[in-house]
């Protein structure tokens, strides 16, 4: 029997969704690192090296790439703003 891993919900903005050509996705993964890791699979090199700059949330809260993902949980990665 194999275990199918949780899919959470991406939501991308700014220069990320531009990069991804999306602003929502689903996407499987354990954590917060494998979500990030399939996306980068699924969008590029520009949206991976986008990705670097960018800060990542899980459910509207600060998150580390190992904390442990869900079916029901929402990954928004947002670019730096910049402004004048």
């Amino acid at each position: 029997m194999t275990t199918m891993a949780p899919v959470a919900r991406l939501r991308l903005f700014a220069s990320a969704r531009e990069a991804a050509g999306t602003g929502r996705d689903r996407v499987p993964g354990a954590t917060v690192r494998e979500v990030l890791e399939e996306a980068c699979d699924r969008y590029g090199h520009d949206f991976a090296g986008l990705l670097e700059t960018c800060q990542v949330w899980c459910n509207g809260e600060p998150t580390a790439p190992n904390a442990p993902v869900g079916d029901d949980d929402e990954i928004a990665v947002l670019p730096p703003v910049s402004g004048g």
